[in-house]
């Protein structure tokens, strides 16, 4: 199954036009209305469903990850980080952040984290179930930066010195998002700064990155460069809200702490027993910098919504996207006659606002669509961009 390369698209953006090549859109499944709740929502890019097909047509494999296809993304992922890290294929997010932190942590220790963390607000308890108990610690909401869904040394270093009494959950780990759940982009010297509070107190660092490959398409660097080399231990790499039908991979900077990791992994229940079909179209993935040409094409569909929102008067959009999502405030009449019409977005990650999430497939015509439908509810207010 050959993967077409389609025609770039282009866009306004104020007075420079910018070209986004979108290799996949055209390959997508073609459906009534793509929706703005989650990039969940959408389906699988045609490169991961070829080597997909090419693992199931490969005859019979080894069981458990001792397939060619789980060594091939395994040494992919090793050449994309420039490093020889441990890596581990796991079936969801939950699973991949709830045993990473396990095993950095006993169940004495606490994580430090913030407010709106994933593991924090939306794992149903799975770091706290599968460390026994370590305990989350959030850091404060009322900076300007917390406010961005990002944690600070500060932050990291008032619950470190909080206490020191035998009765306080000792912190053993700083866990951050990239990017964040409010859709912001820590910088390399924020990374390193936390990373380097988080060495003054000898804690380990976890990445929480669903969204990491939006993070790195946003700042341009190398992955590596905005993870061990800046001082981050272990990165959960989000392929599922990327392209993947299923499958995250949790990768290890530090040998050491992955030691026993795979038993984890198995009592868990996140042993795939037939692997490739999670570890293969983690090639897809990879090969060509496909990762990364779904999430340049996420973020600029988020930067052309979040370009026509400012267009419509009524609507207050909270602040610059930097990866794939935008976040609005729109009267409480505008949302229930979005709903009415069928749209689908969350409001409750916000802040009291609206989350309209873009993903790998999302098309500039429903970006244009649901544009349109919200200024003919606001009236008419304001020229869609």
């Amino acid at each position: 199954m050959a993967t077409k390369q389609v025609p770039s698209r282009s866009w306004q953006k104020g007075d420079e036009s910018v070209t986004v090549l979108n290799i996949n859109a055209e390959s997508a499944p073609q459906v009534a209305r793509q929706q703005f709740a989650s990039d969940n929502y959408a389906g699988a890019c045609p490169q991961a469903l070829h080597w997909l097909g090419q693992a199931n047509a490969s005859g019979h494999e080894p069981a458990y990850g001792e397939d060619r296809w789980t060594q091939r993304s395994t040494d992919m992922l090793r050449q994309l980080f420039d490093i020889e890290c441990d890596v581990y294929f796991v079936f969801n997010g939950t699973a991949a952040n709830s045993l990473a932190l396990a095993s950095l942590c006993q169940s004495y220790h606490s994580v430090i984290c913030s407010p709106v963390a994933h593991i924090e607000t939306d794992e149903c308890g799975g770091p706290e179930f599968f460390s026994n108990g370590s305990k989350l610690l959030v850091g404060e909401s009322q900076s300007a930066a917390a406010q961005l869904g990002k944690l600070t040394p500060e932050a990291i270093n008032t619950l470190v010195t909080k206490r020191s009494d035998i009765h306080y959950p000792r912190p053993k780990v700083v866990s951050i998002t990239q990017a964040t759940e409010m859709g912001t982009v820590y910088s390399l010297d924020e990374v390193r700064a936390i990373t380097a509070m988080a060495q003054k107190h000898e804690l380990r660092v976890h990445m929480d990155g669903a969204r990491f490959a939006n993070a790195v398409a946003h700042l341009g660097c190398s992955p590596a460069d905005i993870t061990w080399r800046a001082g981050v231990d272990v990165l959960c790499f989000g392929g599922t809200k990327n392209g993947l039908p299923v499958g995250e991979a949790v990768v290890f900077f530090d040998h050491k702490l992955s030691e026993d990791f795979a038993w984890r992994v198995k009592q868990a229940g996140q042993l795939a027993s037939k692997m490739r079909f999670i570890s293969a179209p983690w090639v897809g993935l990879l090969e060509d910098d496909v990762w990364l040409h779904n999430a340049r094409h996420a973020n600029a569909m988020a930067h052309k919504l979040y370009t026509g929102f400012q267009a419509i008067g009524g609507v207050t959009t909270l602040h610059p996207p930097q990866a794939n999502g935008v976040f609005a405030q729109l009267p409480p009449a505008a949302v229930l006659a979005l709903q009415a019409m069928g749209w689908k977005f969350y409001q409750f990650i916000a802040g009291g606002g609206c989350r309209f999430m873009c993903a790998w497939d999302t098309a500039p015509e429903s970006v244009d669509a649901l544009l349109a439908d919200l200024r003919s509810v606001m009236g008419g207010q304001g020229t869609v961009a």
